[in-house]
């Protein structure tokens, strides 16, 4: 904790979050860190001990936090990206409108409600000031953090001998974001055939069965499917891989990709979203897409594929620059000092 001094009171922390998927995950890290500094958690705004609130996205308990402004709390507001992808594919009827929903709730959240906004990534605020123009409360970039101690290159997970494992690491698969298993499973095809060794892609998340069969008659054998693990396991996974994918398209600040460097596992992935931020020159690739990504046009695959042979081809090197990546940027303990400035002041 690095000597920081002892607080008091309670965070108001919402929505609650559960199970798969990032938000959740940051919560339950974020609430681990205020503890360590003598700080509760509720989920109840008007609780005499809570001394400021922080959104995570957005919450239908609007008229609670109207309250709590009131009340003179701070309120604080923690944005990704938003939804897209339901405007360019087709996901359904009730997908597009709980999406523009969701939309919605967090741009009002953002203009009418928050103190202070934290954006995950530099991408991020950019996109959320394009999109819904420029607000009254003033905004600050917090990069995801992890504990470097669980985090690490040494421990439990070793990499296979006599082929090369490409890590793909997502919640969910599927609802529109089918696009990143499709690159993956393209991205290890043209992969192997750069590779003296066999190339393994190993797929960690929640993957419908039809998205799982269509893979296996494309490239049958090809994938290895971890299916969902538990959210311990996730370190020993990312050192039994040589290199991880980062699929999602536009994301802000993907804990996967903080996470594998952490571990000393280098990234690549297409320039998209936040991903030329968190992944330096020496711990992965990041190369262009190669057409217009915000309308889905086919990416660049053979570059990508380019890319991840230079990092194979120099292990080592990329595995440490991976490493010194993640104690440079996302640490666990400075995130949550970042959190606890924009909250207390």
């Amino acid at each position: 904790m690095n000597g920081a001094p002892a607080q008091t009171g309670a965070i108001c922390i919402l929505p609650r979050l559960e199970g798969l998927g990032g938000p959740a995950s940051f919560r339950a890290r974020l609430a681990a860190g205020l503890a360590q500094r003598g700080l509760s958690v509720t989920q109840d705004p008007t609780d005499p001990a809570c001394r400021a609130v922080l959104v995570i996205g957005g919450t239908k308990r609007l008229d609670e936090l109207l309250r709590a402004r009131r009340k003179g709390l701070r309120l604080v507001q923690r944005l990704n990206g938003m939804n897209w992808l339901h405007k360019r594919t087709r996901t359904g009827l009730k997908h597009y409108l709980k999406s523009e929903w969701n939309n919605f709730i967090l741009a009002f959240i953002r203009r009418w409600l928050a103190s202070q906004v934290v954006y995950q990534s530099g991408f991020a605020r950019t996109w959320w000031q394009t999109v819904y123009g420029a607000v009254s409360a003033p905004g600050r970039v917090i990069f995801n953090g992890v504990d470097l101690n669980e985090f690490h290159p040494a421990g439990p997970g070793s990499r296979p001998a006599g082929r090369e494992r490409l890590l793909l690491v997502e919640g969910r698969l599927g609802g529109g974001y089918e696009i990143g298993l499709e690159n993956a499973l393209g991205l290890a095809q043209r992969l192997a055939a750069l590779r003296p060794n066999p190339v393994e892609l190993m797929v960690v998340g929640q993957v419908p069965e039809t998205l799982r069969q269509r893979c296996e008659q494309r490239a049958p054998g090809l994938v290895r499917w971890a299916g969902v693990v538990k959210r311990g396991e996730i370190a020993a996974l990312d050192r039994s891989a040589h290199l991880l994918f980062s699929a999602d398209l536009n994301a802000a600040c993907p804990n996967a990709v903080v996470e594998a460097l952490a571990c000393g596992l280098p990234v690549v992935a297409f320039a998209t979203g936040s991903l030329p931020e968190l992944v330096s020159e020496n711990a992965g690739r990041v190369v262009p897409w190669g057409s217009n990504y915000w309308k889905l046009e086919p990416p660049d695959l053979d570059g990508l594929a380019r890319g991840a042979a230079e990092i194979l081809a120099d292990l080592p090197r990329f595995q440490s620059g991976a490493r010194a990546r993640a104690e440079e940027a996302f640490g666990l303990d400075s995130m949550v000092e970042q959190y606890l400035t924009a909250l207390l002041g």
